[in-house]
């Protein structure tokens, strides 16, 4: 892929997340411009934006564990919470093609995606470790949990969408790893 490529690529899909995040009606917003040229099929899309929210959830859980590293499943939760705030769209259309696959393979793709955040969730929670063959249930546990909390319609308090972090957030964020590090 040429670096043009790949520019484009990471163009099309925020417009996508954008889109999806606007309609917020489950639907694959494969109507956008450049997206047949851009994405072989619906899998190809479905994986990046199961990819775009994996890495969303990733980085916020461990944003949130540098606030709350005492208590890690209620860091966990609001992690997940925040980015279901911060990508709604996107988790209902993740949502909607795990109820109903267009395909095999994306039935796969998607309960191996799910059963891998499910093992994150726990893990991160200091529930099971990663390795533990039970860890998938408690994360899917965790999942459920932090979903009876969340309003997928609401918007954020005062804004069309989540504020963007500030410049000094990645220095900020390592100063309370090493704060928490030197408590403990």
């Amino acid at each position: 892929m040429t670096w043009d490529a790949v520019h484009r690529r990471a163009e099309v899909l925020r417009d996508v997340v954008d889109e999806a995040n606007l309609r917020r009606d489950g639907a694959l917003p494969v109507d956008l411009p450049g997206v047949a040229e851009t994405f072989a099929d619906d899998l190809a899309l479905i994986a990046a934006l199961q990819l775009r929210w994996h890495t969303r959830l990733a980085g916020r859980i461990e944003r949130t564990l540098v606030d709350q590293p005492a208590d890690l499943e209620s860091a966990v939760l609001s992690a997940w919470r925040r980015t279901a705030a911060d990508l709604p769209g996107v988790r209902m259309v993740l949502d909607a093609y795990a109820a109903e696959p267009t395909s095999t393979e994306m039935a796969e793709a998607l309960a191996t995606a799910r059963r891998k955040e499910w093992v994150l969730l726990a893990a991160m929670a200091g529930r099971a470790s990663a390795a533990d063959s039970g860890a998938g249930d408690v994360g899917r546990r965790i999942e459920e949990q932090a979903r009876m909390a969340y309003d997928p319609t609401a918007l954020p308090a005062g804004a069309d969408r989540p504020a963007e972090p500030s410049a000094g957030a990645p220095f900020a964020a390592i100063v309370h790893r090493i704060k928490a590090h030197l408590a403990a």
